[in-house]
Parts: C-alpha cells; sequence; structure tokens
C-alpha cells in the first residue's frame, strides 16, 4: 500500500492594517472603549512588522472587573498567526490607574506568551479621559 502525501500549503495575505509601535498609536485603535459602561477587554493581533491583523474581544466583565485567562487571550492569537499582541482594557470609573489583578494578569499574560513565543508588547488601560501604557510606566517588565 502506497499513501500519498498532498503538500498543500497555506496562503496567508499580509493585512493591511495599520503598524502599531506606539501606546499612542494603540490608543487611537481604543478610543471607543472609553464610554463603555462595563470592563472590555481586548487583544489586538499582530504580524511581524507590528501590522494589525485583528481585534479581538475576549472578556465583557462588570463595572468594575472582567474575568481574563491566558487560554482566551491567547487562542485568536495563535488562530490568526500572530507574532506578537497587545492587550487593553478600560476602566468605566475613568481613572487608568493599575488595580493589582491588572498587574498580575499582564505578569502572568507575558510569562505564558514567552512560552509559546507570542510577545506581549503592551497592555493599555483605557480611562475616560487617558490611558495608560504598562510597558511606559514600567510597572511590569516586558
Amino acid at each position: 500500500m502506497i499513501l500519498e502525501l498532498k503538500t498543500e500549503l497555506a496562503v496567508r495575505e499580509e493585512p493591511a492594517g495599520p503598524k502599531l509601535t506606539s501606546p499612542d498609536q494603540i490608543h487611537k485603535h481604543l478610543t471607543d472603549m472609553k464610554k463603555l459602561a462595563q470592563e472590555t477587554f481586548v487583544v489586538l493581533t499582530l504580524n511581524i512588522k507590528n501590522r494589525l491583523i485583528k481585534r479581538h474581544l475576549v472578556s465583557l466583565g462588570t463595572v468594575n472587573s472582567s474575568l481574563v485567562h491566558p487560554r482566551e487571550v491567547f487562542r485568536p492569537a495563535i488562530t490568526d498567526g500572530a507574532a506578537s499582541i497587545v492587550v487593553a482594557h478600560n476602566h468605566p470609573s475613568g481613572d487608568p490607574s493599575p488595580s493589582a489583578d491588572d498587574i498580575r494578569i499582564t505578569r502572568k499574560l507575558i510569562e505564558a506568551g514567552k512560552l509559546i513565543e507570542i510577545g506581549v508588547l503592551d497592555h493599555l488601560i483605557v480611562g475616560s479621559k487617558d490611558f495608560l501604557s504598562l510597558r511606559e510606566s514600567g510597572i511590569v517588565q516586558f
């Protein structure tokens, strides 16, 4: 019995999304989150050139919390063939100061990303008037 192997390669189009290289550029894609009444956690998947592949809603929470797990965060990144991700969520209170849980989950995501070789470039917290980049703030080491 001879087995025939098919060698079909997947064809992937280069994403035409914008190049996201700074927290300000990323924030421009998240301004709709400023007015949301409940916490919303999103993942921006990026290709090797930091071009946006897609924005994914990962979790809808309550007025002051959202449940996030690495499994849900990295699922769309793996499906999209992403080289890296940026995560973001809003604070309906308007204050973008990170909570202890925000810092804890960011560290957990960074470690998970290292294991599967999908880098976490930043975590933005969107407030009503401003935002905070955990990378730029130095609160978390990326």
